[in-house]
Parts: structure tokens; sequence; C-alpha cells
């Protein structure tokens, strides 16, 4: 047969876009050359490997062309006429390549440089690889990047590889295959930078090198020889091409001038690596995985490289290898060979299955076949110029067609990646001389002008039936016969398919299904053409040669005489002969069509599955028709004609009856659903859907997959036991309906595709979808949730998953394609949280009594935002804690009208007591404000300085500062350096120094420089310095980081060397460095760290300020506790000496009894400027107790040690009493209830039972006038009582902090009532079993100091929870008259503090109760408050700012998917057990804080209105989860939650009146309000009327449901349909809301009017429906329906549909089928003879009404049936039935009575 000629499209003229780029971007850089390079190269090789295209999209040649463009350090990215990326190196570019390495997902661009390999990831991530060694090339294969470097003490020279393309002046380019890469042209000679020595461990170095990782170093490669692996030199042969989706590689010997073919293959690390000295110091199965080369095949006698090396695929679909040989002047081709042995696959080359093609110029194009695959390789065709302007097409062997370039290129036909021409082009008279870059189907084609045109091989087909029935026949046929069809579809230049630019969709089909019609044609004529042709030609040529003659004289075998054999009349040899081969050719034929029936039917049976097919399916099935008809299948006939009834006329049936009983996808549903998916007969599935590379039919493989493991298919693999493969995303199921919801998502199959499904086919995977919305697993993927339904769960699952993939693009599946149209998208929402949020808050003004102008910025505005509104509601409680923490505004105080000296004097101390309280008020606003804000950094606003007063200005301004940073929220990345170092005032000053510190306690300073830290230091400002060394301690947190440790040491003197200059340094940042190296080595238990600190305790500070030096002992002793931290009996034998050293310290009575204790340490020799604390020869224990105390504390805290407890009593005696100070009472009471930490208890009586029984008895003797109780001891009984209850209560804060325990609350608030009634009553209600009248023997301001200690601890429990009742007393106390002078700076510091620590980050923090946390509170919360703005003499107050390292954001809000607003909703939360209490459930409320993550268990959405969701978790030990962790389950304090349709939210319907659906449907619902609605009555039009379309929208956001019942109330509705069809409408509308099921409604309408079709049909005659396919739909609707009442489907909920409306719908079509009489006579008719109906009747078309019942009740083919008549006729006695029952299970039983009566009784009869 002739090859036909076709045109080539051309697409317009070819320029690199990189060119035009450059122009764009201007001037071109210093560095700039004249050489460039370029590669186009397919999208598919960047995208991800999960990303890959759905075989059911549209054709790849769609796909725009995407270039590379490189110009030396430069390279530009473009996709069409657009710039994706740019890329600038520091040196210039060598080669360049797409790889993918490893097992990694994503596209890696590998660049080559000089000294490195730099790698890009898409999303422009970099990595630099440095070199070893003088790589002169690269090359992408499957598992890494192939690395070629040069022998030891060669020069490198980068020359131009022959494979690559010549310069560019010549432009006769033959570019390396998409994956092949970019090779540029360098004529540069570099010497090679490096040593050449050998590899690593002394291992020869490899002429090839392998790349699996950008962070590995390259590996070297092997080879074998004589049964060993040797490294691999094979430094001749040079690589020239490489294969990316299989693992080979192409090289070149110039020596040998010869090819070789390698493929690469991973082996063991247990083999012998010989000159390898790994395995000497590597134990065995350490080593990491090697690669070897083995050389499959070799080609000698070129004597210059292939030009050209890529893969194709053969005709019979296996792959090929060509080298294109140009001095030759041929293109060789291999075939490769490939066995899978243990899932490896071995490669090999048959030498004898190779063959040569002419050929000049050559590429691998996508065109014959573009959806097929073989295996991971695509069906490649070959595109050959065998001579000048000769361009031939070839698949694998077979020559198809000669392509031409058109004789004019018009305006219209450029692309947007090309040069338009401003007229039109001639092309006339040009010749192609060369060819390059192929993409996919398209070409860059040279002509000998030196043009370049872009052109295309194929375009797009219109018609997708052509595109599908062409798939289907390139994988069903075998490679013969398709060839065959190829070679007639491609060689016939007649033939409209894929040849005109503007054929049409019908035209296409028209095309196609000639073609197939022909090869019936060529079967009919092959008879006279086969005799003819043999008869006058090639037979008689042969008969009357002299070689035949010759030939049978010397043949003895044959004995067979010429003259016999020429004689027509004596032997018939020729006839027979003839007659053979035409017999031969006839099946030929025959198979042919045979098999193209099988491959179109399973096309016909798929497309039957999609709802938008139709006019596809009616096209096809008229071409099925005719091959049935000609090959007599009658059986297939019938087949069609059942569905298709309107073909009965056109195609009569056969005499003879076929067997073959054709696959039937709805009879393998149905089937399916009643006896499950391992009773099915597989016959009724198409062989060619179990094929693994079927494309074309995957969406029927989809459907049966769905169905097979819906119905209990066993799965091995991807492999089900129903014969198809399914691809099931990863998720854990526990039942047959999770585990098709996961197959629909790894198969990417949506709603939109689930919409196209016959309403009947889909309702058993809405079932699987219905049953598992309610409560899916946790690990399922975010595509999966949506697919249910269930966007809160998608949200939260996709925001989990961004912060898990660090560089990642969108995740493998498209959460929009998974949506649906009728359900809102889930869309990421913000959760406000700044001032820009005024949702509901437009006119709302939050302003107090106090309030001049409302506009003032005070530092809290951004705290009010629709959160913290939905959490307070409508109380003013947050304006009211604004007001109190405001330092913004002036406070006015009211004055006389004529004051006098006295008035004066009054108003001098209020003022001054207000100073003060303004001075504290930052402390709580910082609190108040934590991490509130995440507002620019450039938007930092720092609050108002307060007055100009020195003692009022330089700490309060540092804690102002503190403030204001710590609102800051902390960032998920760190910080910028050059922001902090930016902002650094040219003055330090106590602003900055607060800034420094609020940035390092959130973890921001770790991003500065050792000379940024040095440069701060070397200011010498005090509070800077504090600040600075503080916030980087916090930062460095437990880090023991050498330089930050070298930085604070320089601060602590006693530490100093002896050779270091003295440094006069004030105690104050003595103090501070103590507790930052304290926090910089928290939890080490560094020994020689604490040996230091336990010096500086006994020592005085080295300062002028010698009444700061118990301060100093306190930061020691604290820093000492921080760094054995709950580590005190890890090491009793390292302690022992450290704890008696602790306990001299305490000091106590047996002290002084005691011989005095040398307390010298190692480190004397270095303190020359400090002495021991001695009072005589003793330690003087008023300084060293308080930090010894605190240290004994938190080295054992928590650690239950009874020893340490009980030298840590509290005195029991009265001379104890008077020996021991007060205060260190408390201390010790604090310290023994940190270490019995278990122990502690929420209670009056715990509290009782820590006051000793002298001291009890004391106070209750108070009283007692004849009481013996002197006035003395009496004091020194209260001072303890009041010290011990106060320590106790402390304790009690610390061991239930931020828990917001209700009897530690209760506790604590009863204590605070009773000291500020002992010291003021005020309130009548107070505990009357409390002692009365402390304040007789104990001074105000240590009641007032206990108070507000009592204070802070209930703070400290009720942390972020703005508890009322505690709130109001906070109030209370913040505006006591303080006139009296008692209201000092640390009790207005107190309630600061308290205030701020109540609403902790606007309530959104709360603090843990972990060790390090505990330790830091017990910091802020040292119970010694200052007396002054300035007093650090006891404690620093920057110490007061440390208790953020305790905090935790444990808030969690939930937010409706649906609106993207915070929502209220109920939690049930439970904890694990402990030895208090038992598992306990209980209810918070969202928004809310939840308890600490070593107690959380489960967190569950419950409550009706929105659907269930549980988080499970593990209790640990572990603090909470920072923002933005990606472990975080609650994806930093943000529940997605998605609301029940029929209920509102908490917040429009508190109590639930609202959400009473059913009455308020059926209110509006009734028909009777409906009509009365109509325009003509205006009765339901009143003010207070509510239309079905208002109602909906109020309990569902679904836009299908709103725009149906916007329909129902269109006043054109009551006309246009009829009373029925509305009140159904209605009721399924209520069915659908009310169930919250809106994917039904398209499945009821469908049901409801197809059978309303039906019945006008047969009532009326009208020929609406003229196909049967809507009773299969319902027949799989009934097995669903009846699978769920026997039980094989399951559902908590039901039925997703009524069964009562499908039973109707059942017993409606069957009172149908009876109403025609002619029916019956019609049905005898088909069943004796196959004959349809052809007339029409009054009840409509009798054949259709025909088909509507054979198909109802499965009424075998008249064929089957005369099979099954002649197979029971010898067993037949009386009745048939019971026989024909058992050979057609399947038919009902009326139809095998039928059958019987007609066929077997008239048998019996005659």
């Amino acid at each position: 047969m002739s090859v036909g000629v076709r045109n080539l499209t051309v697409l317009g003229e070819f320029k690199p876009f990189g060119l035009v780029a450059e122009a764009l971007d201007g001037k071109p850089s210093e560095n700039f050359t004249d050489k460039y390079d370029y590669f186009l190269f397919d999208p598919e090789i960047a995208r991800q490997r999960d990303e890959a295209e759905d075989p059911d999209s549209s054709s790849s040649a769609d796909r725009s062309d995407h270039e590379l463009f490189i110009r030396g350090n430069r390279i530009i990215w473009t996709t069409g006429a657009r710039v994706y990326k740019r890329f600038t190196l520091t040196s210039p570019v060598i080669m360049a390549c797409w790889s993918r390495l490893g097992s990694m997902s994503e596209a890696f661009l590998c660049v080559l440089q000089f000294d490195s390999i730099t790698i890009y990831n898409t999303s422009g991530e970099v990595v630099s690889v440095p070199l070893p060694h003088t790589i002169t090339s690269i090359w992408p294969l499957p598992f890494g990047l192939l690395l070629q470097q040069v022998a030891e003490g060669s020069s490198s020279t980068y020359a131009p590889f022959s494979s690559s393309s010549p310069l560019l002046g010549a432009r006769d380019i033959s570019r390396s295959k998409r994956d092949t890469g970019y090779s540029p042209q360098y004529n540069l000679t570099i010497g090679c930078a490096f040593d050449q020595t050998t590899m690593g461990c002394g291992a020869p170095m490899s002429s090839h090198l392998i790349l699996k990782d950008p962070l590995e170093e390259p590996q070297s490669t092997y080879i074998e020889e004589r049964g060993k692996v040797i490294v691999m030199k094979e430094f001749d042969e040079r690589t020239i091409w490489t294969s990316d989706r299989i693992p080979l590689m192409a090289s070149y010997n110039k020596g040998k001038m010869q090819h070789s073919l390698w493929v690469v293959e991973a082996i063991g690390s247990n083999l012998e690596v010989v000159n390898s000295k790994l395995s000497d110091v590597v134990p065995a199965g350490v080593l990491p995985k090697q690669f070897s080369f083995r050389k499959i095949w070799q080609g000698k006698g070129s004597h210059t490289a292939a030009s050209k090396v890529f893969l194709a695929t053969d005709d019979d679909a296996a792959p090929i290898i060509c080298f294109l040989l140009r001095d030759q002047k041929k293109l060789l081709s291999l075939r490769l060979q490939s066995v899978e042995i243990n899932n490896e696959i071995l490669y090999d080359i048959n030498p004898d299955m190779s063959w040569s093609i002419p050929a000049i110029a050559a590429e691998s194009v996508i065109v014959t076949r573009p959806r097929v695959k073989v295996g991971e390789l695509p069906f490649g065709d070959i595109i050959v110029l065998a001579s000048e302007n000769t361009l031939l097409l070839y698949s694998g062997k077979q020559c198809l067609c000669r392509y031409t370039l058109p004789s004019c290129l018009g305006k219209g036909q450029v692309s947007n990646i090309l040069v338009p021409s401003e007229t039109a082009s001639i092309l006339h008279g040009l010749k192609i001389v060369g060819l390059a870059d192929a993409v996919d189907g398209r070409i860059n084609v040279i002509v000998n002008n030196g043009q370049i045109f872009r052109c295309a091989l194929r375009r797009s087909p219109s018609s997708s039936l052509a595109d599908d029935c062409i798939t289907a026949m390139s994988e069903g046929l075998c490679s013969a016969f398709y060839n065959y069809f190829l070679a007639r579809l491609w060689g016939d230049g007649d033939s409209a398919y894929l040849s005109e630019a503007d054929a049409s969709v019908d035209s296409e089909w028209e095309s196609c299904s000639s073609v197939i019609m022909r090869m019936r044609t060529n079967y009919l004529l092959t008879p006279e053409r086969r005799l003819d042709s043999m008869s006058r030609s090639s037979w008689d040529f042969l008969i009357n040669s002299k070689f035949h003659r010759k030939y049978c004289k010397t043949n003895d075998i044959s004995r067979i005489s010429t003259r016999k054999l020429l004689d027509p009349q004596e032997s018939d040899s020729l006839e027979s002969y003839v007659d053979g081969a035409q017999a031969l050719e006839k099946s030929f034929y025959s198979e042919l069509l045979m098999e193209t029936l099988d491959a179109l039917h399973a096309v016909y049976e798929s497309l039957k599955l999609d709802n938008l097919r139709k006019q596809d399916l009616g096209l096809l099935v008229v071409l099925l028709c005719n091959i049935a008809d000609f090959l007599g299948e009658e059986s297939y006939l019938d087949h069609y004609i059942r569905d298709f009834p309107g073909l009965s006329k056109k195609f009569g049936m056969q005499t003879s009856f076929s067997g073959k009983t054709p696959p039937s996808l709805f009879r393998w549903l149905e089937h399916c659903l009643q006896h499950g998916a391992d009773s099915v007969d597989s016959n009724d599935l198409p062989p060619l859907i179990c094929k693994d590379e079927s494309s074309v039919l995957s969406w029927a493989r989809k459907i049966i997959s769905f169905y097979s493991l819906l119905c209990g298919a066993k799965q091995s693999g991807k492999n089900l036991s129903s014969g198809v493969r399914c691809n099931i995303a990863t998720g854990s199921s526990c039942n047959c309906e999770q585990l098709t919801v996961l197959a629909m998502v790894g198969e990417r199959f949506a709603l939109q595709q689930l919409d196209l499904l016959p309403c009947g086919v889909s309702l058993p995977l809405r079932h699987a979808l219905d049953k598992c919305r309610e409560s899916p697993p946790t690990d399922w993927p975010a595509a999966a949730y949506v697919l249910l339904g269930r966007g809160d769960l998608a949200l939260s699952r996709l925001s989990h998953s961004s912060n898990s993939k660090k560089i990642q693009p969108q995740n493998n599946v498209n959460l929009v394609s998974m949506s649906t149209p009728y359900m809102l998208h889930p869309h990421p929402v913000t959760i406000p949280s700044s001032i820009s949020d005024t949702t509901g808050l437009e006119n709302t003004e939050f302003q107090d009594a106090d309030s001049v102008d409302g506009s003032t910025t005070d530092g809290m505005e951004h705290v009010f935002n629709s959160t913290t509104q939905l959490r307070y509601g409508r109380d003013l409680r947050l304006n009211e804690v604004r007001r109190l923490l405001c330092s913004a505004r002036s406070v006015a105080i009211q004055t006389s009208v004529n004051p006098t000296t006295s008035d004066q004097d009054l108003q001098q101390a209020q003022l001054w007591q207000l100073a003060q309280r303004t001075t504290a008020l930052p402390l709580g606003r910082g609190a108040f404000t934590l991490a509130t804000t995440s507002t620019l950094l450039t938007e930092v606003n720092l609050d108002p300085n307060v007055r100009n007063i020195p003692e009022l200005k330089s700490w309060p301004e540092f804690h102002n500062a503190v403030a204001a940073g710590l609102k800051l929220a902390p960032l998920q990345g760190k910080m910028s350096r050059t922001w902090i170092v930016y902002n650094k005032p040219e003055e330090p000053n106590a602003i900055h120094a607060g800034l420094l510190l609020a940035l390092g306690l959130h973890g921001h300073l770790g991003v500065l420089t050792i000379t940024d830290i040095y440069q701060y230091y070397s200011q010498e400002h005090e509070s800077t310095t504090v600040g600075l060394m503080l916030g980087l301690a916090a930062s460095y947190r437990g880090t023991m980081q050498p330089a930050i440790s070298k930085s604070l040491y320089v601060h602590i003197p006693a530490h100093h060397p002896s050779s270091f200059p003295e440094l006069e340094l004030p105690t104050l940042l003595q103090s501070a460095a103590l507790m930052s190296v304290g926090l910089l080595y928290e939890g080490s238990a560094h020994p020689q760290t604490m040996q230091i600190l336990l010096a500086e305790i006994g020592r005085r500070s080295g300062g002028d300020n010698v009444l700061e030096r118990e301060g100093y002992a306190v930061s020691a002793g604290f820093s000492l506790g921080l760094v054995a931290l709950g580590r005190g009996e890890d090491a009793l034998g390292f302690m022992d000496t450290f704890v008696e050293r602790l306990f001299q310290y305490v000091g106590g009575k047996e002290t002084h009894n005691e011989r005095s204790f040398p307390l010298t340490v190692s480190t004397d020799d270095h303190n020359r400027v400090a002495g021991q604390m001695m009072d005589g020869t003793q330690v003087n224990v008023d300084i060293t107790a308080p930090g010894a105390i605190i240290a004994l504390a938190l080295m054992f805290l928590k650690s239950e040690s009874d020893l340490v407890v009980s030298r840590l009593s509290i005195p029991c005696t009265r001379f104890n009493l008077q020996y021991v100070r007060p205060d260190f009472i408390m201390l010790r009471v604090i310290a023994q209830n940190l270490i019995m930490w278990s122990r502690v208890h929420p209670s009056k009586d715990w509290i009782q039972s820590q006051i000793p029984e002298i001291v009890q008895n004391g106070i209750n003797g108070l009283g007692d006038e004849m009481g013996d109780v002197d006035e003395m001891d009496a004091e020194a009984f209260v001072q303890a009582y009041v010290n011990i209850v106060v320590g106790s209560c402390i304790s009690i804060g610390l061991r239930f902090a931020g828990t917001k325990n209700e009897d530690a609350r209760d506790l604590l608030y009863d204590y605070a009532i009773y000291f500020l009634n002992e010291i003021k009553p005020v309130c009548i209600k107070s505990g009357s079993t409390f002692p009365k009248g402390l304040s007789r023997y104990v001074d105000r301001g240590t009641l007032e100091t206990c108070l507000h200690l009592i204070i802070l601890s209930l703070s400290v429990v009720m942390a972020g929870s703005g508890h009322l009742q505690t709130f109001r007393l906070l109030r209370f106390l913040w505006s006591r008259n303080s006139a009296d002078g008692h209201a000092s700076y640390g009790t207005q510091m107190a309630v600061s503090l308290a205030v701020g620590f109540l609403f902790l980050g606007g309530g959104m923090r709360t603090f843990s109760t972990s060790n390090s946390s505990i330790a830091v509170l017990l910091i802020s919360l040292y119970p010694r408050l200052p007396t002054g703005p300035n007093d650090n003499r006891c404690h620093l107050q920057a110490f007061r700012h440390l208790y953020v390292l305790a905090t935790e954001a444990r808030w969690i809000q939930t937010v409706d998917v649906d609106t993207g607003l915070p929502v209220y909703a109920p939690l049930e939360v439970t904890v694990k057990e402990t030895e208090h209490y038992a598992e306990t459930s209980f209810c918070e409320v969202t928004p809310c804080i939840l308890p600490e993550r070593a107690l959380l268990k489960t967190v569950r959405v419950c409550g009706p209105r929105y659907w269930p969701q549980v988080i499970e978790l593990v209790p640990e030990e572990n603090p909470w989860w920072i923002t933005g962790d990606r472990n975080d389950p609650f994806n930093s304090g943000v529940l997605y939650i998605k609301r029940k349709v029929g209920a509102c939210s908490y917040v429009d319907d508190p109590v639930g009146c609202q959400s009473l659906l059913s009455r308020a449907m059926h209110k509006v619902f009734g028909l009777t309000s409906l009509r009365a609605c109509t325009p003509s009555t205006n009765d339901c039009g009143g003010a207070g009327a509510v239309t079905i379309d208002q109602l909906v929208s109020t309990f569902s956001s679904d836009p299908s449901l709103i725009a149906f019942a916007q329909l129902c109330c269109d006043p054109s509705w009551n006309s246009r349909s009829d009373s029925d069809f509305q009140e159904f409408c209605l009721q399924v509308l209520f069915e659908c809301v009310s169930k919250d099921r809106p994917t039904l409604l398209q499945v009821y309408l469908s049901l409801y009017t197809m059978l309303g079709f039906v019945e006008d049909q047969v009532t009326s005659g009208a020929s609406t429906l003229t196909d049967s396919l809507f009773i299969s739909s319902l027949k799989i609707a009934l097995a669903y329906n009846e699978a769920l009442l026997r039980g094989r489907l399951s559902n908590s909920r039901g039925s997703i549909i009524q069964s009562t409306f499908l039973g109707s719908l059942r017993k409606r079509v069957e009172e149908i089928l009876r109403y025609s009489p002619e029916l019956e006579n019609n049905l005898h008719n088909y069943l004796k003879s196959g004959r349809w109906p052809n007339d029409n009747s009054k009840h409509g078309d009798l054949s259709t009404l025909l088909s509507w019942h054979v198909q109802w009740y499965n009424v075998p083919s008249p064929s089957a049936i005369k099979t099954a008549v002649e197979k029971i006729k010898p067993m037949r006695r009386s009745s048939s039935v019971p026989l024909l029952r058992l050979l057609f299970p399947r038919t009902h039983i009326n139809a095998i009575k039928e059958i019987d009566r007609l066929w077997c009784s008239s048998k019996v009869d005659r």
C-alpha cells in the first residue's frame, strides 16, 4: 500500500523566547557572551511524580513547551511567552539538565559549573554541591544524577560533544531529547583546581559518579568483571545519552570507534567490592546501596559518536533505542528486552532484533498513540528525515506517512511562543534540511534558507469518541492487527482524521469509522481480488518460470510431475492452494474485525457510565451494530438493540445464533451488589478493562474497582480479586466503605465525576461517602475529607500538611478538583487577631468613664477582635482591663477650690501613689497583650514615656518597652537581624533595653552575631546589658552555647582568671549575669557551673552597693536551681557535699551548735575582689538562706525527697520561731511543697496541716484572755502563721498553675478575702473559721504583702480565664484609696501582674506546670515585693518578666468552615487518669483553653449542631506545640468545624428554638401556603412571611439547594408543572435539607422525571425516550436497596435514599410494562425468532417497550434460550421452570415461566 502524504501543521517561525526576554531585560551584564544555547522540554518533566496527569484529562498535546535559555551564568525558564523563573549563578554554566534525585517526587534543575553542581527545585530553593574532581558532564538517571569525570592527570577540556548542537551559526541542530538535558558550547580549557587524589576512604577514583541526594556526596560506580565488582574506570567511555525513565546509558569510545549501551543496576552492600576499604571500617549491612554498570550491547565501525540517541517504541509496544549515525546516514534501532525477576527488571539487547533506516536527522515524537504508556515510557514514534525534504513518520519499522510543508503560512497559524509573520509567508520551494527540539508531537523543522519553523505532526483530536476508539484499538488489538489499522488510518491521504486543521468533530468520527468499515469491505472483496491477482500475476509467473521446472525435475521427495501439476483437469492443487490463501486472509480480516468489535464494545460499555457521552454512545452503537451484523454476532447485535431499540428497524436478526455473550458492565455491577465481588462472572467485564495500561477505559475501571472494594473484593497491592487495578490513597480503613473512599481519592474521582454517573450507579458510592462522613479516620488526606463534604477536616488536614512540608508545591490532589459544584469550596481562613479585624465591631467604642479622648492609642486596642468578642460576649470585661492597665492617659485628681497647705500635702501624697501605680502598670499590660499581634516590625509602637522624673523613668521605661515588645506574636520564622540592629538607638536607653529583653523572651535574639552582642556590651549601659543578657539566655535556653556563656561570664568578676583586669561592675549586672547563666545551662547539671554558682551564693558581690548583696545571692540560688532543675537525685554521690553546703547556707539552730565549716572552694584563687559573707566565723544566713532554699527547691523539684524536706522543716519550738526569720519560713514552706509536689492539695485542711502544732495552738490562744501567750510569742506565732499560710497559697498557685482548678480557686479566694478583712473590714462574708485579730500583732505592710501574694497565686491558677469574680476582687484592690500610704509600688505591681495573668495574652494563653515553667514562675513570683520603681535590692525587677517562658498557647477556637468566622461549639475534653482522680471527661465551649499536654487525651466536637470530630492524643510530658509546629493537631489553635444543615449557630440561636426544622419546613412547604403565595394573592406577603429560599438559606449554604428553593419560589413555577410534581419537589427539598444530603437532589429528580417520561410514552404515545439505559440504572438502585435490607451493606444512618421511594418505583415500572396489550405478542415473537417489532401503536414505539421489558426482567437473548432449551430437553419431565431457573439465575421468575410456556410446552404439545 502506498504511503500517504500529510501536511505539517506549521505553528509559526521559531525563535528562542529567551532572546526576547533578554531584550526586554535591557542592557546585558558585564560577563555577557555571544554564545547561548537552549533546550525545550515537556512541562511534565518538571512536575511532581504524584501530580501525573489523569488519564481522563485532555491530550497532552495541548500543553505548551517550556524552554530553558542559557547564556553565560544566567538561565531563563520560560513557559510560552511568559518568563517563569530566572536563575543567576556565580560562574558560567557548563551543562544543565532536569533530574529526579533518589525517591524524591520533585524534579530538580541540576546545573554543572566548574567546581560545583547547583541544584534548584521548582520553588527556587538552591543547594550547591562542591565537586572534589573535575566533572565534564552530568546526565539524569531514574534514581539520581550521573557525573562523568576526567581521568587522573588529564586536562579537563569542556569540548562540545558531537551529540550536542553545533555552534548556533550553522543551526544544524540535533539536540538531545528533553530527558537528555543540555550541553552548551564552551571551548574552554580549564585546569583542574583540585588535587587528583583518590576518593574517600582510599577507594580508587571512578570514571562515573552518581549523586542520589543533594545533601549527600557523589558515590562511586562499579562494574562487574569475572564475578567481582570493581570500581568503574572507563574514562574513555564518553557518555552521550542517558534516560531518566529507565536506567540506561549510551557511551562512545573514540579509540575503539565503538558505541556501547549500559544498564545501571543496584548492588547490595554485602557484595565483595574490590579495592574498597569501606568494608574494613563499616560493619556489614551499613554500607549504602551502590550502583554498577553492565554492558548489554556494543557496536563498532563509527568514526564519530552518534549525533542523536533516543528512546522510541516498536509497533508491538516494545521499547527501542535509536542511534543516529550521521556519518553513515542511517538510524540504527535496537530492540530492548526486559524481564521482571523478584520485583526487579532486567534489561538486555537482542542483537538479531535490530534494523537500520536511512536518515540524516531523526527525533522521537508522540503522534500515533498519545495516551498509551509502555510501562514508564510514552509510546514514542520516530520522525525521520530520510533525504533532503523527505520527512517520514515511523511506528517501529513501519512507515506510516510522509510529511510535507504546506504551500503557505497564514497569519493565524502562529503560537504564543513563536514569532508571527507580518504577512503570509510563502513556503513554496523551501526544503527541509534538519530537525530539532522535539517535544511530544511538536518539532522544529529547519529549512534550507536557515529559518526554523515550529510544526505539529498531529493536532489534538476534536472528536473525543474517535480518540477513545483509536486508543482502545491500540490497547486491545494485537500488534499485527493494530499496525494494519494504523497504516490505513495514517496512510490514507483522503482520511480526515487529524489531517485537516479545520476538521469538525463529525468529519473526524466519520473518517475514523470509515477506515474501520473499509476493513469490512476488504474482507468482502478478498476472494475475487486474491484469485484474480494470483491467476494473472504471481502464481502464473512462478508456475511458468524456469526455476520451477528445474526444481520439479530435481525434486525427488514430492514426485509430482510438472505436467500433472499444470493440468487443471487432472489435479485441483492450484485451486486448493488458492482457496487456502483466501481462507487465510479471510481469517485475518475476521479476527481483526472481531478484536475490533471487542475493543470498541469495551468503549461502548464505558460510555454507558457517563451521562455526558450519550451522543457519542449513539454514534458508536451504529458502528458496532454494523460490525456485529457483518460478523453474524447475534448476541452483540441483540445487546445493542436492547439498549437502543430504534436500531431494530435497520438491523435484522441473523438466522444463525452465536454462543458468545457480550460483556455488560451494568450486569456486573448489579450482580456485584446482589452477591458480592467474589461471586460475579468475570466474563461480564471486557478483557481490556483488566489491562494495567488501559487509559481509555480508566473511567469504567474506576467504577468497577470502587464496586469491588465496596462489596468485599480482596486486595493484593494495587490488584483486586475482581481482576482490575486500583490506586488507593494512603490512610487507615476498618471497613469496605472507608476503603472505597480512599480508592476514590487515589483515583482522583471527585464529586463532579460522581455526578456524571447514572443516578442508580452513583447510589452505592454515595452510600460509602455518607457512611464515612460522620467520623472518618484522622489520618486521611485532605482530598478525602472534601469528598465526604467535611471541609472542616479538610482544612485542618491541609493546614497540617502545609506545616509538615518544607519545600513542597500543592500536594498530590487538587482540592478544588475534588470539591463539587454544589458545595462551597473550602478556603483557608485567616483568623483575625489584629486591629484590622473589625467584624461586628464597627460601631463599638471601647471607652471608659475616665476616658476623655477615646482615640487614644494605649497599645491594647488590637486585643479587641471578633474572637475576644465571641469569648466574652457583650460584657465589658476587656474594656475594664484596658482601663485599669492603661498608662497612656493622664490621671485626673480632684482638688478643692481653695486648697490649704494640708490639702496640697495630701494631693502630693496621692499624686505619688498614683504615679507609682502608673509605673507598675506596664508589667500587667505586657502579660495582657502577650503575643496578641502579628503586626509588621516597622509598626511596633511603644507607649508614650512617663514623666521626666528620674526615679520614675529608668525602670518604668524598661518595663514599658518590654510590654510593647511582648505583644508581638512569636513568628514562625526568625526575626530579621537587620531589623534589630537597625533599630538600635544612637544613645543607649532603657526603651531599647526593654525591647531587647522582650525579643529575647520570644526567642528572637538568636539571630544576633557575637559581634553585635559585644557592640551592645561596649555601650556600658546598665539596663541594655541586663536586657540583652537575659534575652540571649532566654533565646539560647538550655543550649549551653559556648559563645553566649563566655559573654555572660565576663559580667561575673568572681569567675575572672587572675590575669584578667579588675572590673568594677554593678551588682545589678552581676545578678542578671548569674540568672542568665542559669537559663543558658538549664537542666544540664553541669558540674563546673554548679560549683561556681554555689560559691556565688555565699559570696558578697564585688559591686559598690552592699545593700544589693541579698539580691545577688538570690540570683545565684535561682541560677543554681535552674542548672540542676529536677536533677537533685540523679547524682546523689556528686550532690552530697553540694547539698550539705546548701543546708549550711540555709542555716538553722543546728548550724550554730556545730563547729565552723571551712567554705573554701577551688575557685578562690581567682576571686580576688570578693570574700565570704561571714558574721564572725559563720555564714550570714540572712543573706544566703533565700538563695539556698530556692536552689534546693528547684534541684529537688517534684522529687518527693523526704530527706531534703525534713531538713527544711518549719520551726516547731518557740526558740526556733524566734530564731528563723518569718519570711524564710514562707520560703521553706514553698520549697517543701515544690519538692513534695504530688502531696499539694487545694483544701483548707491541707493548709492547716502545714502549720506546726505550736503555731496552731498559739493562734488559737490569741482570743483567749486567760491564755498565757505573751506579746512577743504572740507576734512570733502570728508572723509564722501568716507566712506559712501565704507560702502554702503560693505552693497551691504553682501546683495548679493554669489549670483553673475550682477547689484551688475557691480556697485562694477565701484566703484573699480573709486577709483583706483583716487589713480593713470590707466584706461581711468571710471564713468564720479563720482566726481573727491578726492586725494587732502584724503590721499592715506585712498583711498587704501577704494579700497580694495570694491574689498573685490566684491569678496564676486562673491564668487566661478572665474569671469574673477574681477580676472584681482585683479591680477593687486596684481602686482602693491609697492615701494612707500602705499601697506601695510592690503591691501595685502585684495587682497589675495579677490582672495581666488573669487575662494572659488576651485570654489566649496560660501557664504550664512543667519543671522549667514552675522554675521561671517562681522567679517571677518571688515573694519579696519591691518598695519602689527602682528597688532591685532583693530581687531584680527584670526577672518579673520571665513568666513569659512559662506560658503556653493552649487556646483553641472553632471556625465554621463555610463562613470562615469563629463560632461557639461544645467540646468534650478527656484527661487521663492520675493519682488524684480517674479518667475524666468534661465539657468546654469554645473559645477555651485546653488542659496540659501531659493530661490531654481526647478532644471531641460534640453537640447536635456540628459534625463530630475527634482528636486523639497520647499524653506525654512535653511542652505544648509552638506556633507552626508541623505536629500540632490543633493547627495553632484553630479547629475547623462544619455545621449540620438544619441547625443554626449558637450565636444566632443560643437555646435552639430556631432549629426546629421539621415544624418550620412543614409550615412553609405545605402546598396550601405555597399556592397562597402566588402573585394573585398577597396573603403570605406579610412582613413576617418566610419564603422557601429564605428558610433553606438559613439552614444550608449549599448553592444547589438554595437555587432549587428559589426555583420553587418562582411565580411561573405553578404554570410550568403540575401539583404532584411540585409536592414531590418540596418533599425532596425537605429530605435533602433535613438530612444534609444535597447530592441526592439530583438522584431523586432524575429517577422521578425518568419514570414520568416512561409513563407519558406508554400512556400518550410520545416518543421521549429512545433508549433503555435508565432501566439498567434503576435496577442497580434497586439492587443497592436490596443489599442494604439484606445486610450486605450497612449504614448507621440508614439508606441514603428512602426505601419506600425505590419500592414505589419498582411497582410503578411493573405496572407500566403490563399496560400495553401488544407487548405479550411481541415478546413471543422475540423469544422464538429474535424478531423485533417494527411498527408503532398508540402506546408508543413497540420496540422500545419490548426493550424495557427484556431489560427489566433480564430476559436472555434468543440464542441463549435456544441453547438452554436444547440442554434441558433430555432431562425434562413435567415443568422446565426449575431447570431454566438454574440456567438463568438472574432472570425474573415471570420471564422464566413465559419461556417455559412458549418453548418447552409447545415442544411437548408437538
